[in-house]
């Protein structure tokens, strides 16, 4: 099923019989197999508004991600939150959407900076699980009182509505952009070097230490203001810095965004959310091969194929979830992290409010 409309969409929701598998591009298949009818969101396409002087875009939930960006490319803007591209690490097909880089709540390397894309999110609608058409926020950012659904839908992953439409806010493409580059770190000296770059008055807005254990700063903005900074950081940190700048910065981030360095490598692969200080612990305990983002506060895990990391990880304070793992080893472990208890009653009075029937990606988060 691949409605064209919002009010096809409401149709198909409103007369399901049993469980829809909520699905955009494909391009993110996370989470345990949902077995149900397909209902992709890709026939509801394009760009309805966007308003370059105000710095808003209002897009369809199935319109391609990479109609937006060659959009907003034009006018020299971007989405601040640098959503990640899994179709390498993943190996699946398709083209990313902008409902589902909503609903996965996507953010990259600039998250330390920006946030993530519900940070960037102000308005959306979407259809709930009786079929009815919901709106939240708008096109400027204001105060709220009550659910602020726009919050609740980024990284919902279908389970308590279909989106239709999606408005953010935008930045200007900044002049420059330099990265600075270190030869190889161990985890404890990554973290502790970039815990003081982060720290500076220098706007560090990607902090990462790949697999090789090289340690990557990132600086934007204008050139003559970058030029300054980046001597300034150097200063400040010592050692020796390799510097990139302009497009190898960018293929250099886009490496770290989207983890390529375990696309071709067999395994199992984890997505870790910790304190960036309790990062060396955790990468001692996974043993494994490991990449470091948002300052050590995401660890990218290349983990054995089938086996438990969580459980040699043991207790900690943060979450991991599973990627990448074959359909046995999802269909054997929580894909994502087990709630505690309150969070978990909480989690499923929403579904109960916004699905009362339980047909929207059941299971896929459980």
């Amino acid at each position: 099923m691949r409605p064209a409309t919002e009010e096809e969409l409401c149709e198909i929701v409103r007369n399901a019989s049993g469980p829809l598998v909520v699905r955009g591009g494909g391009t993110r298949s996370i989470g345990r197999l949902v077995i149900g009818d397909m209902l992709e969101t890709t026939g509801l396409t394009g760009i309805t508004l966007y308003e370059p002087g105000a710095l808003t875009l209002v897009a369809q939930a199935g319109t391609p991600l990479v109609d937006v960006v060659d959009a907003l490319g034009k006018e020299g803007q971007r989405l601040p939150f640098e959503p990640m591209d899994m179709r390498a690490l993943l190996g699946s097909q398709g083209t990313p959407t902008v409902g589902g880089m909503v609903a996965v709540n996507a953010s990259g390397p600039r998250r330390v900076q920006a946030g993530a894309c519900r940070d960037s999110l102000i308005g959306v609608r979407f259809v709930d699980g009786a079929g009815a058409i919901i709106k939240n926020g708008g096109r400027v950012m204001k105060n709220v009182t009550g659910y602020d659904l726009v919050k609740l839908m980024a990284g919902s992953w279908g389970t308590l509505g279909v989106l239709s439409e999606c408005a953010f806010k935008l930045l200007p493409v900044p002049e420059a952009e330099i990265t600075l580059v270190s030869d190889s770190k161990s985890p404890a000296e990554a973290v502790a070097i970039m815990a003081q770059a982060l720290g500076t008055p220098y706007e560090v807005n990607g902090a990462a230490r790949g697999d090789d254990g090289c340690v990557a700063l990132r600086i934007e903005g204008f050139a003559q203001q970058v030029a300054y900074r980046r001597e300034a950081l150097k200063s400040v940190l010592g050692g020796d810095w390799a510097v990139l700048e302009g497009e190898k910065s960018q293929t250099h981030w886009r490496s770290i965004r989207d983890v390529v360095a375990f696309s071709e490598r067999a395994g199992d692969v984890w997505r870790i959310s910790v304190k960036p200080s309790d990062a060396p612990e955790i990468v001692a305990r996974a043993n494994c091969p490991v990449v470091l983002d948002w300052g050590g506060g995401l660890v990218w895990a290349l983990s054995p194929a089938g086996s438990d990391l969580r459980k040699r990880l043991g207790a900690f304070q943060g979450h991991a979830t599973l990627v990448r793992g074959s359909e046995s080893t999802r269909a054997s472990l929580p894909v994502f992290h087990p709630e505690p208890a309150i969070v978990a009653g909480l989690a499923q009075g929403l579904r109960a409010r916004f699905d009362p029937r339980g047909i929207l990606n059941p299971g896929l988060m459980g």
